[in-house]
């Protein structure tokens, strides 16, 4: 016969049940004393269950923390809010304070009533899980989300999102604040963006955006323009990043809006300050050169001669001595204003400097007679008008002009050329009596002439080791040397050294270029190797000159890193020095060849700055380490306040982009010591060092390991 199976104790399930669940629990008396607690109650509370029987919820052996980490009083304990209410308490966060002192544990609690079959409370059930690493989790989210907050109160820039699955837009409070809105005034969805764009920006917005929609870039920036709601345009620069789902579909573009008013208008006064004379308004000598290219090559394409008139004011140093400089330069505004009365809307005027003006005159007639004859008319009204009376002040002052002409009809001709011809012609008008007209002539061709004969001289100095190089030092603001700027010469031996200025100009024209760029790369890199071994010169940088014709060079990275590795030269201290005409060149091309340089350590200054091309979103896209600044703001900078606020610009926006600044034709202690001033860092000049043969540079500023 079968024994019966016996029934389990019910009380004695469920406590095995309460030991194994994933929560504590905690039952108390109508009085608030502990009856008991399972396995996990007690792990967290840090107690056993006999230390837990019999404690009362009242005791000062408790001590808990609200969720904002402040001391919670007894009566606030879940237990006894229960207690006192008979009411559930349910998702309470509470702290529990253990040992060591500082150590928390967080708990999710809920609290609820037993009531007996009189409906009397007869007992409390308290239920808690361990939320510790919940809890760390939003602190330190919060924590992230209270440090953008107040980046983003600090930044002025405006914050945007759109959500590409249901098309819905934010804007904030900032982005409608930049356009003079209030943010329910418009609808914030994605025409909005459309209406207020410019019209000339939208056909470009929308092919950016088409992009990021295909599978582009996860990252953007672009610039245009929105409209203010009073009218006027604002610049902004949109950037931001797209995310995509795992097929690269875009799903949501989320960016900020940076208002780009001031940044421009730096932009402007930066171009205005190094392209304008200051004192007429007038273009200067950088405005002309670039005008005067454009000139030659539409005389070429359209067949028709033009003319370049270099006027000259006669006695003007005499009137500036004896009346001041003050008077001469209201004669020089006076003058700016007659040339503008006399000559066309197509005509360009500007001031190269001094007394000295350049006019040039397009679209002459084909036949070279007839052009000559228009351009001999303009001079006469020229003379004409120069030559009344000036009152000036409280002094009538008489001055006249002398003025030499170079005509051109778009025969490949160097722009520095047809300036000396016409700067011959009006010195040949200055000797043959002034306040007159003189045309350049045959006779007046020695220079280009010597100019042919050194081209044919130069194709053969390049299969010799005519060429070498000079060195000029370069010297930090402490009076420490740290550079050099490596000069190529011409030795042509009996004949004397031949400046860079007489077969620069020449070689890129003529196409030799490159083959004097390598010939001048491999002995740069030479001295730098032989430096090494030299204790003061082991540390210095050597700036080395490249033409933009040598960047055109698809294998120029790999001919400078082999130069690098036959030489065994440092290339962290080899400085490759560009002008401003590269921003002109295929920029993205030039961009990649820098950047494969400067992956192999070598650095970038960009010369002459301020006379050229400059932009400040070029400066930001181009892998540069120092700006030079040009030596004809430099000369008039500490005396001229328009060529320190250029000068002062330069430091100053070089030192927001992390660049160096080398300031180039010091030869003036005034000069030094403005500069000094002003925070540039680097100094070269004639007052500092001239440029010398290396061995004499060695000799001068080494320590006697280099030979």
């Amino acid at each position: 016969m079968m024994t019966p199976r016996s029934t389990p104790d019910p009380q004695r399930r469920l406590d095995e049940l309460l030991q194994h669940l994933p929560a504590g629990v905690v039952v108390h008396d109508a009085d608030g004393r502990i009856l008991s607690a399972n396995a996990l109650a007690c792990r967290l509370l840090g107690r056993d269950e006999g230390e837990l029987v019999g404690m009362r919820s009242d005791t000062a052996a408790w001590s808990f923390l609200h969720d904002d980490n402040t001391p919670m009083r007894a009566d606030e304990f879940p237990v006894n809010r229960v207690l006192r209410s008979g009411e559930a308490v349910s998702h309470l966060v509470v702290g529990l304070q253990r040992p060591p002192p500082g150590h928390v544990r967080w708990v999710l609690c809920n609290a609820y009533p037993e009531r007996g079959p009189d409906g009397a409370l007869a007992q409390v059930v308290v239920c808690f899980t361990d939320c510790t690493a919940l809890k760390h989790a939003q602190s330190t989210a919060q924590k992230s989300e209270e440090r953008l907050r107040l980046a983003l109160r600090g930044s002025t820039d405006a914050i945007w999102d759109w959500d590409l699955r249901n098309d819905e837009v934010y804007y904030s409070d900032r982005w409608w604040e930049m356009l003079g809105y209030t943010p329910d005034e418009l609808p914030s969805n994605p025409d909005t963006w459309v209406d207020l764009t410019h019209p000339d920006d939208l056909d470009r917005v929308h092919a950016v955006l088409a992009g990021l929609m295909a599978d582009g870039p996860e990252s953007f920036s672009f610039e245009l323009r929105l409209c203010h709601k009073q009218g006027h345009y604002v610049p902004i620069l949109a950037r931001g990043f797209v995310l995509r789902d795992a097929g690269g579909a875009a799903l949501r573009l989320s960016g900020t809006n940076t208002d780009l008013t001031e940044r421009k208008r730096a932009e402007q006064r930066i171009h205005e300050l190094a392209n304008f004379d200051p004192l007429t308004g007038l273009p200067n000598r950088r405005q002309v050169i670039e005008q005067l290219g454009c000139t030659v090559a539409r005389a070429r394409r359209q067949q028709h001669y033009a003319a370049l008139l270099f006027i000259d004011l006669d006695n003007f140093k005499l009137l500036n001595d004896t009346l001041g400089h003050d008077v001469g330069d209201e004669l020089l505004r006076h003058v700016a204003q007659r040339l503008r009365a006399v000559l066309r809307g197509s005509d360009l005027l500007s001031r190269l400097g001094g007394d000295e003006f350049v006019v040039i005159l397009d679209a002459l007639d084909p036949c070279p007679d007839e052009a000559a004859a228009e351009a001999r008319r303009v001079a006469s009204k020229i003379l004409a008008g120069l030559c009344q009376p000036y009152q000036l002040g409280g002094h009538l002052a008489t001055s006249t002009p002398s003025i030499g002409i170079a005509m051109f009809d778009g025969e490949p001709v160097a722009l520095e050329t047809l300036l000396k011809q016409a700067d011959l012609a009006m010195y040949r008008a200055k000797a043959e009596g002034r306040n007159t007209v003189r045309f350049f002539e045959p006779g007046m061709q020695a220079a280009a002439d010597r100019q042919m004969a050194l081209e044919a001289a130069l194709r053969g100095a390049l299969g010799g080791s005519e060429f070498v190089l000079h060195c000029q030092p370069q010297f930090a603001r402490d009076g420490s040397l740290v550079g050099a700027e490596a000069l190529v010469r011409w030795d042509r031996g009996p004949l004397g050294l031949v400046p860079p200025g007489e077969f620069i100009g020449l070689a890129e024209s003529s196409g030799l270029i490159g083959a004097l760029g390598r010939h001048v790369l491999e002995q740069g890199c030479g001295l730098l190797a032989r430096w090494r071994h030299d204790p003061r010169l082991a540390r210095l940088k050597l700036a080395i000159n490249v033409s933009v014709h040598q960047l055109r060079e698809p294998g120029f990275p790999e001919s400078v890193g082999a130069a690098l590795a036959a030489s065994g030269a440092p290339a962290h201290l080899l400085v490759l020095e560009i002008t401003e005409s590269v921003f002109a060149e295929n920029l993205p091309e030039v961009t990649e060849r820098m950047e494969r340089l400067r992956a192999l350590g070598v650095r970038f200054a960009l010369d002459d700055f301020g006379t050229g091309y400059s932009s400040l979103a070029y400066l930001r896209r181009l892998p540069l380490a120092t700006l030079k600044i040009d030596r004809s703001f430099v000369h008039e900078a500490h005396e001229d306040p328009g060529a320190a606020t250029i000068v002062e610009a330069i430091v100053a926006l070089a030192r927001k982009l992390g660049l160096e600044t080398v300031a180039e034709g010091v030869e003036l202690d005034a000069q030094r010591r403005y500069l000094e001033a002003c925070g540039c860092d680097g100094l070269q000049g004639y007052l500092l060092g001239r440029p010398v043969p290396v061995a004499e540079f060695e000799r001068r500023y080494g320590g006697g390991g280099a030979s």
